[in-house]
């Protein structure tokens, strides 16, 4: 099947229920769904240059690997901090993470989390302990509280992205022209990522040039700006599909601790410029003068009501078991949307792709019919 014109992909920003987008978008390549232009803010930059540009991984396999960023259960019932995606600052913290990534130590105990629950424990407890050990220049005078994103160039491959054959923008805002910028693909480096994601006080700005940044979709959520602004490269878009993972009030709720209100304090605006940004699309930027639509606006339901009340009360728990439903449940939203929008997508949709198991694994993703589970892995390892 043939599709007219063009298909873009909106990835909001949003984390750490960003792996939601990451099983909907694993989905979509298993249904063989292309886009051709990818706008990206905030977290879903990452999801994006996975997608677009991944390192020693295919496609599907650096995304699925997302779900490795939340922290064990247990570890995470006492400690509910992710130390895996924030960082200590200052490079006397950069030379002893550089020391743990050169250790043939360090790299067996990150290998032996996929084992089983029990050493996934003992796995995150050590990089726990090697993260509280970490030195750091953090003090008053410091800009923002962790370092940026320093695993990135691990999982992202810039060099092939400069090279990927179609249009892919992240945003970020710039604090000293107060404007927002876009920035396209083949001028995207780890810099510019690093600006996308630098959320006020998480992280500090990132100069660029000269110019300080801060994340872009602290201000503007769903990047829609890369598609009808100005600098839009490519008019004659007939589709877009939107990945948000912010824009519902069931996200809003009472916290359970401090660490979580300080959570929710960053969540409460998110959530209300997803909605005003949609709605603002969808009302000004996306009618023709009679009133019609310009374009097919298609959401993703990454969000669905029909969601149990546990996984709204979890949903930005960064724990381990949390961040792998959270995918399963994104790869079934994005094959349920494939399912309905084959035609518009112009795709044959393939039945045989099952929803992912409860327990799944990188097979199952991938579909290669080698599935590996927990429990064969343990085996294999005492033999």
């Amino acid at each position: 099947m043939t599709k007219a014109n063009k298909t873009a992909l909106v990835i909001g920003g949003g984390a750490p229920n960003m792996p939601l987008m990451a099983g909907a978008l694993c989905a979509m390549l298993r249904q063989r769904v292309g886009f051709d232009v990818i706008s990206t803010s905030g977290a879903g930059a990452l999801v994006g240059l996975l997608y677009a540009a991944p390192k020693a991984a295919s496609p599907i396999a650096a995304l699925a690997g997302m779900v490795e960023m939340g922290i064990s259960d247990a570890l995470y019932r006492a400690f509910p901090v992710n130390f895996k995606v924030f960082n200590k600052p200052g490079q006397l913290a950069e030379l002893f993470r550089e020391g743990l990534k050169a250790s043939p130590y360090a790299q067996m105990v990150e290998r032996m989390a996929d084992v089983s629950p029990g050493f996934r424990l003992w796995s995150d407890w050590q990089q726990l302990l090697w993260a509280t050990a970490t030195p750091s220049d953090l003090s008053a005078d410091s800009l923002g509280l962790c370092a940026h994103v320093p695993f990135v160039e691990d999982v992202v491959d810039f060099n092939r992205l400069r090279s990927y054959e179609k249009p892919i923008y992240l945003n970020a805002y710039n604090v000293d022209r107060h404007e927002m910028a876009q920035w396209r693909g083949q001028e995207i480096d780890v810099a510019h990522f690093r600006a996308a994601l630098s959320f006020p006080f998480l992280y500090p700005p990132t100069e660029i040039d000269g110019e300080r940044y801060i994340e872009g979709a602290a201000l503007d959520t769903l990047n829609f700006k890369a598609l009808i602004g100005d600098d839009a490269s490519d008019p004659d878009i007939d589709t877009i599909v939107v990945f948000d993972v912010l824009g519902a009030d069931r996200l809003l709720r009472a916290p359970r601790d401090l660490y979580d209100a300080w959570v929710m304090s960053i969540i409460t605006p998110l959530t209300e410029i997803a909605k005003d940004d949609l709605k603002l699309f969808e009302l000004v930027h996306n009618r023709n003068a009679d009133g019609s639509e310009k374009r097919a606006l298609l959401r993703v339901p990454l969000l669905s009501p029909d969601l149990p009340a546990e996984r709204w009360e979890r949903m930005f728990d960064w724990s381990y078991s949390n961040m792998h439903t959270l995918f399963r449940i994104g790869f079934d939203a994005g094959l349920g949307f494939c399912r309905e929008h084959a035609v518009r997508l112009g795709i044959d949709y393939d039945d045989s792709v099952p929803s992912l198991p409860e327990d799944w694994t990188l097979a199952d993703v991938e579909g290669d019919g080698q599935r590996v589970t927990r429990q064969a892995a343990e085996q294999h390892l005492r033999a």
